[in-house]
């Protein structure tokens, strides 16, 4: 037995080791790929759209340096370019870049250093000016980042945050798809989310039950599987708000926007809570959309009656450490094994690669759902294609980056403030053979916030904790709702 033991340790090792070697090499040939596809996609851009491709690996000689002043809350922003410096203030409506996650920009590739390098050495000459934004925070004693923190802005966007430019540029980019059903928000003249209603109508609900989809994914998530499973008493006494994100599904899809969690949660709020005059609700929210729950309901807390948390992607970071790549780092760790941790890593750490995916895939779904009817004889169900081909890449990439990890920093007040402020019930919902979102998140809530519930599901993992097992779970959440009512 202590030898059969001691056999499977060593393998455990030689299997690390052959991983990270194997991880090492390819991912060193994907720093390279994705700084070739940098240029490619500037020279394409700039020939179909008649101006460069803005991203966040422009070398140092392109970069006008853009400071926030050190007070945090003043809306300063100092900029200078080559010896020339003025202050501009930025009133509280407009973005402040705190907002903006340092991983968008600070995604160390052995690759891009080098090739840094080589372009320093070689002096060339200096090409025109993006914006770039550096944090003086670095020097106060409340946060010290390892290097310098500078990342690239489109000069427009820059204009935006200013309140001096306003960008209305042709919607869908070239690399986006065209199709009606992608671009259905723009023919509708309006700017607020997409919403799918069922349920009681006109208001006249007990309480209103809010459905927050998790990351590349859709209202339809939710409609397509509880709605129609949900017992009659709760559709005659709820009413169900699922909604499509800011970038996602039919909701729209600004290019000028950085997909900040302050944004999302507007648009929830102009799009759903006030239109739909939601006084008392529910949430129920999966993956990625945990993060938008918990900061609505520490911002509304009086109005939510129970959080319904489905894989809350909640890591606990260590003193001392910048929590967003602590994060990057917990979800994508630069691994070609298991499949999970590869496909995230391309996810999180490719700005380009990322987008010839999107450019493949998300433009031409069409093509693929028809070839996949095909092949199934139509045995897959429609909406697994429409939620997860039904965004941009920048929608995607912004959200990835802005919401997961820049809000990391922000999940440990969040917890303490439902904790502290709030009384609702808290439940929580892991599937055991989750591999994205592991179960040990869960219990992390449940140790910030001990009177939250954890049910870990045998069997389910990131997905089939709701799909699959529907009626199930329609019939748990009615109860979580009676007792909440009750209570």
């Amino acid at each position: 037995m202590a030898v059969v033991e001691k056999a499977r340790s060593v393998l455990v090792l030689f299997g690390k080791i052959i991983n990270e070697v194997v991880s090492f090499f390819v991912f060193c040939l994907l720093d390279l790929l994705d700084a070739v596809l940098c240029y490619v996609f500037k020279v394409v851009d700039f020939l179909l759209e008649s101006e460069w491709s803005p991203c966040y690996c422009s070398s140092a000689a392109k970069r006008v340096a853009v400071g926030i002043s050190g007070d945090g809350g003043g809306g300063k922003i100092v900029i200078s370019e080559r010896g020339e410096y003025k202050v501009v203030r930025l009133s509280s409506s407009k973005l402040m870049m705190g907002e903006v996650s340092d991983t968008l920009y600070t995604r160390p590739s052995l690759v891009l250093e080098v090739s840094r390098s080589t372009v320093k050495r070689l002096k060339t000459v200096d090409r025109p000016a993006t914006a770039t934004v550096g944090s003086s925070y670095s020097k106060s004693k409340a946060w010290r980042p390892s290097r310098p923190t500078s990342f690239t802005v489109n000069s427009e966007i820059l204009g935006i945050l200013q309140g001096n430019v306003s960008v209305r540029r042709p919607v869908p980019r070239w690399s986006d798809c065209f199709c009606s059903h992608c671009t259905s928000w723009t023919s509708g003249g309006t700017n607020k989310l997409f919403v799918r209603a069922a349920g009681v109508r006109d208001n006249k609900a007990r309480e209103d039950v809010l459905f927050i989809h998790g990351f590349i994914s859709s209202s339809q998530f939710w409609s397509e599987t509880l709605f129609p499973n949900f017992s009659e008493s709760a559709k005659a006494t709820y009413r169900f708000l699922a909604i499509d994100l800011l970038g996602f599904g039919r909701s729209p899809k600004p290019r000028d926007s950085l997909y900040t969690l302050k944004e999302h949660l507007e648009m929830i709020e102009q799009s759903v809570l006030e239109p739909y005059k939601v006084k008392s609700f529910h949430i129920v929210a999966h993956s990625l959309g945990c993060i938008l729950a918990l900061a609505l309901a520490v911002k509304h807390p009086g109005s939510v009656r129970s959080l319904t948390l489905l894989a809350p992607p909640y890591y606990q970071v260590p003193k001392g450490v910048q929590a967003a790549q602590y994060v990057m780092r917990k979800l994508a760790p630069r691994k070609v094994w298991p499949p999970m941790a590869f496909g995230a890593s391309l996810t999180c750490w490719y700005e380009h690669i990322t987008r010839t995916a999107c450019l493949v895939i998300c433009k031409n779904h069409r093509f693929w759902e028809s070839l996949a009817k095909l092949i199934t004889r139509n045995r897959i169900r429609e909406f697994m294609f429409d939620e997860f081909f039904c965004h941009t890449h920048s929608a995607a990439w912004h959200t990835l980056h802005n919401v997961i990890c820049g809000a990391a920093g922000k999940l440990d007040a969040y917890m303490d403030a439902i904790r502290g402020r709030l009384t609702c019930r808290v439940t929580i919902f892991h599937g055991k053979d989750d591999e994205l979102i592991p179960v040990e998140c869960s219990y992390n809530v449940q140790r910030r916030v001990p009177r939250a519930s954890v049910k870990v599901i045998e069997n389910k993992d990131h997905i089939t904790i709701v799909v699959g097992r529907q009626k199930a779970f329609a019939r748990e959440l009615e109860e979580i709702w009676r007792l909440s009512t009750s209570s």
